[in-house]
């Protein structure tokens, strides 16, 4: 029922880190990148429908309203814990971002981008590879 234990990291965090490691890592080290966000899983979904109310209220109550369980997919962690000392130990990097203030951004992103995920919502993105310059897919096959 949303007990699931996750680290939660702003994507540009995230990209940082990244280039944190390509730039300044060991090579044949590895660098674990969390947030130092550990956040239920219902938490997270309650915050996301908080915002929504703040954004973009529903005349018909509350986002919360909307929240559904599934059930768990066998073998799901209850936890995944991110041990990032070393990469912030060795390459001195942090997240920039708290939990709140990304997860704000990245709703607000959202919201301000459904050219982006409107075809995920209504299923005419298909999975398929996006991005990729047909001569390069070409070469590649």
């Amino acid at each position: 029922r949303g007990e699931n234990v996750r680290d939660w990291l702003y994507v540009e965090d995230h990209a940082s880190a990244l280039m944190c490691v390509a730039r300044d890592g060991q090579i044949g080290e590895s660098y674990n990148v969390g947030g130092r966000n550990e956040w239920r899983n219902i938490d997270v979904v309650e915050a996301i429908c908080d915002l929504m109310d703040e954004f973009r209220p529903r005349p018909a109550g509350p986002h919360r309203d909307l929240i559904s369980f599934v059930t768990d997919r066998p073998g799901h962690d209850l936890r995944y814990a991110i041990d990032a000392s070393k990469i912030e130990r060795e390459l001195g990097w942090r997240p920039a971002e708290r939990f709140e203030t990304g997860l704000r951004k990245t709703v607000r992103w959202y919201l301000d981008n459904p050219d982006w995920w409107q075809a995920i919502r209504s299923g005419t993105y298909r999975g398929e590879r996006l991005g990729v310059i047909a001569e390069k897919a070409e070469a590649v096959a």
